[in-house]
C-alpha cells in the first residue's frame, strides 16, 4: 500500500488509505472542509454533488454532505432534469465518486453509461474526491477491465433494472441496448495535470461493486 499512495503522489493524485468507512467519511468531509476554507465560503455556498456509486451510500457520505453542504443531486427528478442537473454538477465546488478499479500502477479505470460521472473526474468540478474498498485493488488495466466487466457491471445493471444481457444471465454480450447499455465509456486515469484537484481514499474494507 505505501507503494501504491507513493505511485499515486507520482500521478499528481493524493491518495490516502484509511482502515474502515467511518475514517473514509471523516476523512472526505475533512477534505471538503479544507476546501472550503480554502475558497472562504459559508458551508451552505459549498456546491458538492455526486455520481451514483454505492461505496457512497455504504459509507454514509452523501447524506452527511446533505446536511452541511449546498448538495446538488443529479438523480432526483424526471431524466430530463436529471440530464440537467447532471450538466451542472460539472461545475461543482467538489465532486463525489467512487472508481470501479486500482491498478498496481496507480491508475484509476473506470466505466459509465452516460458519462457524466466520468466527465466530472476528466474536467470540471474543482475538486474530486474518490473513495474506494479495498476490493478495486487488481494487478493491470487488463484485470481492471475484467473485473468491471464480469462484477461491477453486472451488479450495477440489476440495481439499475437494466435490460441487459448481464443483467438477464451474469455475462457481458457487448449489447448496444438505447436506454440500456451501461459500458459506454471506458476511462483510463494515470495522471492529475493539477496536482491538488484529486483526491483518492482507499478503504480496508470492501465497498461497492
Amino acid at each position: 500500500m505505501e507503494k501504491l499512495l507513493e505511485r499515486f503522489k507520482r500521478a499528481q493524485i493524493e491518495a490516502f488509505f484509511v482502515e474502515n468507512r467511518t475514517q473514509a467519511r471523516e476523512k472526505a468531509l475533512a477534505l471538503i472542509e479544507k476546501k472550503r476554507e480554502a475558497c472562504g465560503k459559508k458551508p451552505k455556498e459549498m456546491k458538492v454533488s455526486w455520481g451514483g456509486s454505492v461505496t457512497l451510500d455504504e459509507i454514509g457520505l452523501r447524506d452527511a454532505v446533505c446536511e452541511r453542504y449546498d448538495a446538488l443531486n443529479p438523480y432526483k427528478g424526471t431524466p430530463a432534469e436529471q440530464n440537467q442537473l447532471k450538466r451542472q454538477a460539472l461545475l461543482s465546488d467538489v465532486f463525489l465518486m467512487g472508481t470501479n478499479a486500482i491498478t498496481e500502477n496507480a491508475e484509476l479505470v473506470n466505466i459509465d453509461g452516460n458519462g457524466n460521472r466520468l466527465g466530472a473526474l476528466i474536467f470540471g468540478p474543482e475538486m474530486v474526491i474518490i473513495v474506494a474498498g479495498k476490493n478495486k485493488l487488481v494487478k493491470t488495466i487488463g484485470e481492471a477491465q475484467k473485473r468491471i466487466k464480469q462484477i461491477a457491471c453486472v451488479k450495477n445493471a440489476k440495481r439499475l433494472n437494466r435490460a441487459t444481457p448481464c443483467a438477464q444471465n451474469g455475462e457481458c454480450g457487448n449489447c448496444y441496448i438505447g436506454g440500456a447499455t451501461i459500458c459506454a465509456h471506458t476511462v483510463v486515469t494515470r495522471f492529475s495535470g493539477n496536482p491538488d484537484r484529486i483526491k483518492l481514499i482507499i478503504v480496508n474494507e470492501e465497498l461497492g461493486y
